[in-house]
């Protein structure tokens, strides 16, 4: 197997020493010494899901860090795949768990339990008036696939409006509301799909005169498409603040209050996606917030539960009354679980206490001006963007044509992973940056070194200075 193969060449990096890891690691999981029994040799039971796997096998993870079967400690730069928000078993949320654990994990959907009664009464509190009532599901996919169908319920319309690039999840309703990944090869989404142009500063076509984005051209022409495609049924449209999956693009001051306006001269219900900006990570607790914006829904799910699967939709107490009246129906076997709840409410304590926010800020900048120093640098990056700790890297063959360069995209990311980074690359270009928001100045600077040697030794990142005097 491939995997297989990979597996081995990363086991072949010199790994370190059982003193340098974490307590309760094993030098037997460490050296894969099991007599056979290493999970790499079950490799073969697991079935593909579209996702190309990593080669090292991870073991466990502390703080900013994962580490491998083989010993490789990993700065992790995505935090769990933007849901670790405060480390990985962080031990606060490691003591909720075991203390609910002996407790109670589980309830009917028809019934509630105290944490999660909590965990409603704590969100609405930081949230302003307009988002009253939450639910608890599992995923973002989930989160979303309520909001859609909430809004549909609420208004008695059934189109959908989303942005180019954009991903909400992989259920029908989400799926069929995102673009990229996933439309082909399934069948048909569901009727009534419409997309605005992305919100794209880097390569949109749409230019003022002195060559600067013209995104209010942008988004108004993209209205006008959709009036003219539209049946006249459109129930919502689904955003996300910053785009992650599509390529780290923030949202341009003033876009979302201009949509919202665009919402409500048409009677459509904005829904805003934070499964990767809410609970802090741009510098407001949650990403709307940059533009004094109260979407009608609000969909929360990756940091909420610190890499548990919890997620929510929020809306207004009107929105939720008149949708019930009208036999709204959503819910799944683990809807408002209290085990990830009471998880839920010690990441939204941790993440309004502890200056939690200011360090995201600090952190964000000493993080920007590093990458900005690698722009100035390397000519193969063309683009640096984003918002708190939230970052992305552009890589391209060319500055002035802005043609990706995939392969070399590839070969960076493969050596980041090897000289102990995980950077997670999307649409096979983009560098999606998100470091823990608990990261210190030695973390992010350790990062930030990292990829300074791994531009400066690959081949084909085009210098365009002497690293050591730049």
């Amino acid at each position: 197997m491939i995997l297989k193969r990979h597996y081995q060449e990363i086991g072949a990096d010199q790994p370190i020493s059982s003193s340098e890891l974490p307590s309760g690691s094993s030098s037997r999981v460490q050296d894969g010494e099991e007599g056979g029994n290493s999970p790499v040799d079950g490799l073969s039971c697991l079935a593909n899901y579209g996702a190309e796997i990593e080669s090292p096998i991870i073991t466990h993870g502390g703080g900013a860090y994962i580490y491998s079967e083989s010993g490789q400690r990993i700065l992790d730069w995505t935090s769990g795949q933007m849901s670790c928000l405060l480390g990985h078993s962080h031990p606060e949320v490691v003591e909720v768990i075991k203390a609910h654990a002996e407790s109670l994990i589980h309830t009917s959907s028809c019934m509630v339990s105290p944490p999660v009664i909590r965990l409603a009464k704590r969100l609405t509190s930081v949230l302003p008036p307009g988002l009253d009532r939450a639910l608890f599901l599992n995923t973002g996919s989930e989160s979303n696939e309520a909001a859609i169908r909430l809004a549909k319920t609420y208004t008695g319309k059934f189109e959908v409006v989303g942005l180019g690039q954009s991903w909400h999840g992989m259920t029908s309703g989400a799926q069929g509301a995102q673009y990229q990944a996933g439309r082909r090869g399934q069948g048909p989404p569901f009727p009534g799909q419409h997309m605005l142009p992305q919100p794209n500063a880097y390569h949109s076509i749409f230019r003022h005169k002195d060559g600067t984005y013209d995104w209010e051209k942008e988004l108004n022409y993209g209205w006008n498409l959709i009036d003219q495609a539209s049946c006249g049924a459109i129930a919502a449209c689904l955003v996300e603040c910053v785009q992650g999956d599509g390529g780290i693009h923030v949202l341009p001051r003033g876009y979302l209050k201009a949509l919202k306006r665009h919402c409500e001269s048409r009677g459509i219900l904005l829904i805003v996606d934070e499964a990767q900006t809410g609970l802090g990570r741009t510098g407001e607790l949650f990403g709307f917030e940059h533009e004094n914006v109260v979407p009608d829904i609000l969909t929360l799910s990756k940091p909420l539960g610190n890499g548990l699967p919890i997620s929510a939709m929020v809306t207004s107490a009107e929105i939720d009354k008149v949708a019930k009246e009208k036999g709204f129906l959503f819910f799944t076997t683990h809807t408002n679980d209290p085990l990830v709840a009471a998880v839920g409410e010690k990441v939204l304590e941790i993440a309004t206490r502890d200056g939690l926010l200011q360090n995201v800020m600090a952190r964000g900048q000493q993080l920007f001006a590093g990458l900005r120093r690698l722009k100035e640098r390397y000519g193969c990056i063309g683009d640096v963007r984003g918002l708190g700790l939230m970052a992305g890297i552009e890589i391209v063959s060319d500055r002035d044509t802005k043609e990706p360069a995939k392969d070399l995209a590839k070969a960076l990311s493969k050596t980041m992973l090897q000289r102990g980074l995980w950077c997670q690359l999307q649409s096979q270009r983009v560098f999606r940056i998100g470091p823990t928001l608990t990261s210190t100045e030695q973390e992010i600077q350790d990062g930030l070194d990292i990829l300074e040697e791994v531009f400066s030794t690959t081949a084909h990142t085009q210098p365009l200075c002497n690293p050591g005097t730049g």
